[in-house]
């Protein structure tokens, strides 16, 4: 049974971690402070199409939210299709810069290789390899505690055997 009151308590606490006031979060989620507040004394509770938001800024989980903070299980950070990519955009960039005999782009690659069991850099050299190498880092990330949101992965991975694999993965982790 959800208890507003503690529910309440847990939006004000991740509020104030996260360093916003409660006109800040009103703000952010196109509601007045008056409603954050009335969240926050347990008057009233979030609308459920605000949940996916109001647990973002916060950063926390909506599950979370809804058991007051007492789930026990947390992601350390939500990882995106874009990010990855752009994360492997800018190893690419360091390349650019540095050279790839640089000793910080060798040492680098060298343990993206050993530990993805693949060539990073192959998919500089072939584009069509990139899916599958950013699929395969999603997974890597959810085995190491991040949140991958399973939508994300099929509306942005193009390559469907890329896509499918990592959605596999991604729900024996309980990732939805």
């Amino acid at each position: 049974m959800l208890n507003q009151e503690q529910i309440g308590a847990y939006i004000a606490a991740r509020r104030k971690t996260v360093g916003l006031t409660q006109a800040e979060l009103g703000e952010r989620l196109g509601i007045t402070a008056q409603s954050v507040s009335n969240w926050e004394r347990g008057e009233t509770m979030p609308d459920t199409g605000l949940l996916q938001d109001l647990a973002l800024i916060l950063d926390t989980s909506a599950d979370e939210l809804l058991g007051a903070g007492s789930c026990g299980w947390r992601y350390r950070r939500r990882v995106t299709v874009e990010r990855m990519s752009e994360a492997i955009s800018c190893i690419q960039r360091l390349r650019e810069l540095l050279g790839e005999d640089h000793f910080m782009y060798r040492t680098m690659i060298d343990a993206l290789d050993k530990k993805m069991n693949s060539s990073i850099e192959l998919i500089f050299k072939e584009e069509r390899f990139r899916d599958a190498y950013v699929a395969e880092a999603l997974c890597e990330c959810a085995r190491k505690g991040d949140y991958v949101d399973i939508s994300d992965v099929r509306r942005n991975i193009k390559s469907e055997r890329a896509r499918n694999s990592a959605i596999e993965v991604l729900r024996e982790f309980g990732l939805k």
